[in-house]
């Protein structure tokens, strides 16, 4: 049977006022749904202005046919979906370099001697280098004249218009510009899918992995391309010294983000890509918390 949620309501608004609903019954697609997610819908629904409180009362949820689309399953909804894996104390995101090191700099436990009783906070301690965990590089990481974190426009790290390229491990580790070709690429967050992401924190993710070859890095600047992003351990081949990928973008600001994860939930075109990190001045290289929006 399908569910429907029974409620009561109480609006209220800035300028004074306010409006009331008894026994409203919406259809939704789970089991339940939240108070807020209830609040934004109606607010949103009634288009309604200078709304203050909203209080959601006698929430119910019964079985009862649908009306029509679930609130919750509403065309236009954007979907969030992350793409950055978590860091953790004693994290490796790169073998050879230090993993971070998380802990309290002020301790709930030391904080009860300064504050009120019952009042108690953490400070948190973080060293760690900048490449740890999902990260974006920016020219300043391999050029010493070019843009730092500080210096990249928002309009490079946000809401970039993206597509994601399939090019599973099982088949090859050498990603080529063939797997670019026939693509709607320019101005693009592009997003290399290989599937390596499943070994993060295993021995195998530092071992032979996907990556992308001059040939593609030459023919994504050609495109003029303005991020590429992959899930594996690097955009180059780490097998040598070189690296002419991480060259070649970075020469033309386009910025890179290594170890994405979840590739594997985004379609291939229709959402959007963004990337933010903390404005820096003299870092190249720094964790983001990746995501894409699915309009």
């Amino acid at each position: 049977m399908d569910k429907r949620v029974l409620f009561d309501f109480e609006i209220a608004f800035t300028n004074g006022g306010g409006i009331q609903g008894k026994d409203f019954r919406l259809d939704i697609a789970g089991e339940t749904i939240s108070d807020q997610a209830l609040a934004d819908y109606l607010v949103q629904d009634m288009r309604l202005l200078m709304v203050g409180s909203v209080k959601i009362l006698n929430k119910q949820i019964i079985e009862e046919k649908h009306k029509r689309r679930p609130i919750d399953e509403a065309s236009g909804t954007a979907h969030l979906i992350d793409l950055s894996h978590t860091i953790e104390h004693g994290l490796v995101t790169y073998k050879g370099l230090p993993a971070p090191i998380i802990c309290d700099y002020l301790s709930r436990e030391e904080s009860r001697k300064t504050y009120a009783e019952g009042t108690t906070f953490q400070i948190g301690k973080i060293e760690m280098v900048s490449n740890t965990g999902t990260y974006l590089d920016c020219p300043f990481h391999r050029y010493a004249d070019g843009k730092d974190l500080s210096e990249v426009g928002l309009e490079r790290l946000t809401d970039l218009e993206g597509i994601v390229v399939r090019a599973n491990y099982h088949e090859t580790l050498d990603i080529d510009a063939s797997f670019f070709q026939g693509k709607e690429l320019r101005g693009r967050a592009v997003l290399v899918h290989s599937g390596w992401d499943q070994y993060w924190t295993t021995e195998k993710y530092f071992e032979q992995h996907p990556h992308l070859t001059e040939d593609a890095a030459r023919y994504l600047v050609a495109c003029g391309v303005k991020l590429v992003g992959i899930d594996s351990v690097n955009i180059d081949d780490t097998r040598g010294k070189s690296r002419p990928v991480h060259s070649l973008l970075l020469k033309e600001e386009i910025l890179i983000v290594e170890h994405l994860r979840g590739l594997e939930l985004l379609p291939d075109e229709g959402f959007t890509f963004s990337a933010l990190p903390p404005k820096f001045k003299g870092v190249g290289t720094f964790p983001v918390r990746a995501l894409a929006k699915i309009r």
